[in-house]
């Protein structure tokens, strides 16, 4: 009885074949990345949709789809085609804006005006998501960041104009107040929790009320308000207080690189340091790390009043780099985006950072699109919202289109840490 000798396979030939399987395999798998990125494509599916309701004369000729369905289906391509691409062009730039860079009929600052918008509006989302994502990954759930913006906006705004220090020292304390405004706000919520066990949500939604309040009524006070206004508005800030930007048509700043350096700090902070174990073990499963010798009540105190100073970063960007004087708008909705923005990035820092980028070229993106195409910007939100709920309903996803769940590389690996 003879047996015929394995085939010996090339050298390479066998490495070649499993990263190919593996590859194939993974493609369409229900992974973290593709499902956040079928969710994007499902909410701008959907706001295609939107688009053609919206639009009164794409829906006339509908009345005779079955006649000529050809009027229909073009003129909804040409009004969603037309939308989408102003859409991009407000957030990353306009073709013949660069041709004309490069051709030198133009300049570069109109060239990248788009992606200078998108970079001004993410800023303070990167900090507001940060601290929304660093309280959910310690298990509290951080829904007064809008508050602690707004204090960080008072503290920052008021260091700005009423110091009068010399320049860069004026910036780096205005700075300083923004982010100890939103820390105190902050442990406030968290001391509560530890000592009396306050639900955070409860007690955080009673302070984002009363820092909006306060803030109301502080631009109106002598020594704050404008002298020469008689609306709610303070005094500008210092120039010597202002994030440097290159100015004109660039409004980025310097609150982006801050932001980016914040995140690589928030990132270490969880993986690296001793506190960012004990928040993890804490949002696990509190009982057994305070079996282990872990102060829960500590790190509840500790972790809300880093989470409000990163919001606070968040309102001192906002008021030091773009509003550059209070009122009582000042902070806009970057608390609650920075809700949205920690969902879509999986409470993970550097996810945050890049969820917070989208949401900027959403905004600034949607601003060309209303001017241009006549869209509503409030579209944008409802793009916005219909990202978030897909990528809280992952269940969904994998439904519509019917993704693999993804097979584990070695035994004990995890698809999440934290």
């Amino acid at each position: 009885m003879t047996t015929e000798a394995p085939v010996k396979k090339e050298a390479g030939q066998k490495d070649d074949e499993s990263f190919l399987s593996v590859f194939t395999r993974n493609l369409w798998s229900s992974n973290t990345i593709t499902v956040t990125f079928l969710s994007i494509v499902l909410a701008f599916v959907i706001g295609a949709v939107l688009i053609v309701v919206s639009d009164s004369e794409v829906l006339a000729k509908f009345a005779y789809f079955t006649a000529r369905p050809g009027d229909a289906l073009g003129a909804s391509w040409t009004l969603i085609s037309t939308a989408y691409s102003d859409l991009l062009k407000g957030a990353f730039g306009d073709p013949e804006a660069f041709s004309a860079w490069f051709s030198g009929a133009g300049t570069w600052q109109d060239a990248l005006a788009p992606i200078s918008e998108t970079l001004t509006y993410a800023a303070p989302l990167v900090f507001t998501g940060l601290s929304v994502a660093l309280a959910f990954r310690g298990g509290l759930f951080n829904i007064g960041a809008q508050g602690q913006a707004v204090i960080g906006t008072i503290t920052a705004g008021v260091a700005g104009f009423a110091f009068g220090l010399p320049i860069v020292l004026n910036l780096v304390v205005a700075v300083l107040a923004g982010a100890l405004g939103g820390a105190l706000w902050g442990f406030i919520p968290g001391i509560l929790k530890a000592r009396t066990g306050a639900h955070e949500v409860i007690t955080t939604i009673m302070l984002n009320y009363t820092a909006a309040l306060f803030l109301s009524w502080l631009v109106l006070q002598k020594g704050v308000q404008d002298p020469n206004r008689t609306d709610a508005i303070s005094k500008a800030i210092d120039e010597s207080a202002k994030l440097p930007s290159f100015g004109g048509v660039l409004r980025v700043h310097l609150g982006i690189l801050l932001a980016v350096a914040v995140t690589a700090g928030v990132a270490w902070l969880l993986n690296r340091s001793s506190f960012g174990f004990e928040l993890r073990a804490v949002g696990a499963n509190q009982h057994a790390a305070k079996t282990a010798g872990i102060s829960v009540a500590k790190t509840y105190a500790v972790l809300m009043a880093v989470a409000g100073g990163l919001a606070g970063l968040g309102g001192a960007t906002q008021v030091l780099g773009t509003a550059y004087a209070l009122t009582p708008s000042v902070a806009g909705n970057i608390g609650f985006d920075g809700l949205l923005v920690a969902l879509l990035g999986r409470n993970k820092p550097w996810g945050t950072l890049w969820a917070a980028l989208l949401f900027g070229a959403l905004r600034a993106g949607g601003n060309r699109m209303q001017s241009y195409s006549g869209i509503s910007l409030e579209l944008v939100t409802v793009l916005q919202a219909l990202i978030v709920i897909f990528i809280a309903a992952p269940a969904l996803v994998k439904a519509i289109f019917r993704l693999r769940a993804t097979r584990l590389v070695r035994p004990g690996a995890s698809l999440a840490k934290g």
